[in-house]
């Protein structure tokens, strides 16, 4: 092997360590936080029952029940219900109105701290189905570690507000959560746009939509 040769190859090799580095520190650790797959019917839903998985990365957890997965276009008593990001995104009532929810497992470096963005949606029905407002616990590794209540209202339509916490990893591997924090009678409960970043690269999130 050429002395140039072995150079490349250590500078290719440095080069890749580098990008991987940053991958880990600056990029979302979370696929599908957008609930994109699978495609559901247009102006449809499609329910997960607890025990399933929604794709590998997702999987429903938490009370017997069901989540649904929601078309941007779906409509229901007058109401709209827009994604915040993407065609799709997640209600976390579903049709059971359970504390039911989702999980995801995401390589983690330990004693590295990481932000959970995410994004809540809220129907504001004092008269009907959907309630006043929708709260989202966060569990890190089954412990309970934030909830995020929206209260915001928007004339007859879905509104989101983005939320954000924060975690210290415990080991390589960590199991993110969200389940359902809203009472039986409310049927409306939406998470979209999910993230996962390293502190060190992570912007700050928390405003209203």
């Amino acid at each position: 092997m050429t002395t140039r040769f072995l150079q490349r190859s250590l500078f290719a090799l440095a080069a890749w360590i580098v990008c991987a580095a940053a991958a880990q520190a600056g990029g979302n650790l979370i696929k599908d936080g957008s609930f994109e797959k699978p495609v559901v019917p247009d102006g449809s839903y499609v329910g997960y029952a607890t025990g399933d998985t929604i794709t590998k990365s997702w999987s429903v957890v938490g009370a017997a029940g069901v989540v649904d997965l929601i078309s941007t276009d779906f409509t229901q008593n007058g109401f709209s219900f827009p994604a915040r990001t993407g065609a799709q995104w997640l209600d976390l009532t579903g049709t059971s109105n359970t504390p039911t929810g989702v999980q995801q497992m995401i390589k983690t470096v330990p004693g590295a701290t990481y932000r959970i963005g995410v994004a809540v949606g809220n129907v504001y029905d004092p008269k009907g189905i959907f309630g006043i407002s929708s709260t989202v616990d966060v569990l890190v590794d089954g412990e309970p570690i934030a909830a995020f209540t929206n209260s915001g209202r928007s004339k007859k339509k879905l509104k989101w507000r983005k939320f954000s916490t924060e975690f210290t990893a415990q080991g390589s591997k960590t199991t993110i959560a969200f389940l359902n924090g809203d009472p039986s009678s409310d049927t409306c409960n939406g998470i979209d746009g999910v993230t996962v970043t390293r502190v060190d690269d992570a912007a700050t999130d928390g405003s209203d939509d």
